[in-house]
């Protein structure tokens, strides 16, 4: 199997960090993070399988064989890293967590929930229809579906914030490029059937859960619950933000950041 594309900047002074995005995205939403961060650690971001310009292997579709995919791409590179996920990317990040507890040192968890649709035991998830609705356009029209979901993303915060995380997040699909078709399907068909919970008290290495309080694709209550069920969690939540706190609230999640991974 073929490395996914990744890209690696800074000193490592501070050890390694590697980061995943989101669905339908590509590592160039983390570019204004790997700057700051780029002076103390050394950060390698991941083009995840068939996103941006990592390829898609049919015969490595199922959640376990994408976080391997990631594992053989890491494995050349570090053996011992910080570990941060976002949406889509922090579910798989728990993966990594689950099943290679030794090489990671510290996992920073944003806009992730264990499980993403709602349901008796999980009042938290997200109502059925809007995934319903989500996976119904990606049939229709993919690029119309991306073009939808990008924006629910930035919603949620002021006008002008969520005008400017839009534009960082098209610009990011317009440099590195769409994801392809199958990737999409099954990064939906993982939200829509995944459950993670009962893998949480596994993750024993300190990690940071952060939400965005007018999160619109998941609840900030996931956020905490998830921390809550993860042995090791802190959890911050921050005012004003929506799923993409990085982006448009930069200063504040990198202190945020900066204080967790130097505790």
């Amino acid at each position: 199997m073929s490395a996914l594309y990744h890209e690696v900047s800074g000193s490592g002074e501070a050890g390694d960090l590697v980061l995943l995005h989101g669905w339908s995205l590509n590592l160039r939403v983390f570019d204004g993070l790997v700057r700051v961060l780029a002076p103390r650690f050394r950060v390698i971001a991941i083009d995840l399988p068939g996103h941006g310009r990592s390829s898609w292997d049919a015969r490595a579709s199922t959640p376990a064989a994408q976080a391997w995919r990631v594992h053989e791409t890491l494995a050349p590179l570090t053996e011992r890293y910080a570990l941060l996920g976002w949406s889509l990317g922090g579910q798989l990040a728990l993966d990594l967590a689950t099943a290679l507890p030794a090489s990671i040192e510290r996992l920073v968890l944003i806009g992730t929930t264990p499980k993403f649709l709602k349901s008796a035991t999980w009042r938290c998830g997200t109502p059925r229809p809007l995934l319903a609705r989500l996976i119904h356009r990606l049939h229709a029209d993919g690029e119309r579906a991306v073009s939808d979901f990008l924006a629910l993303l930035a919603s949620g915060s002021a006008p002008a914030t969520a005008a400017r995380v839009l534009a960082k997040l098209r610009a990011a699909l317009r440099t590195q490029g769409a994801a392809c078709p199958e990737a999409l399907t099954a990064g939906l068909a993982r939200l829509r059937d995944g459950d993670l919970r009962p893998a949480l008290p596994l993750v024993r290495v300190p990690a940071l859960v952060i939400s965005g309080q007018r999160d619109r694709i998941i609840r900030p209550s996931a956020g905490r619950a998830l921390a809550h069920a993860l042995p090791q969690a802190r959890y911050l939540e921050v005012a004003g933000a929506a799923h993409a706190p990085f982006l448009s609230h930069p200063v504040q999640f990198a202190r945020a950041l900066h204080g967790f991974l130097h505790a």
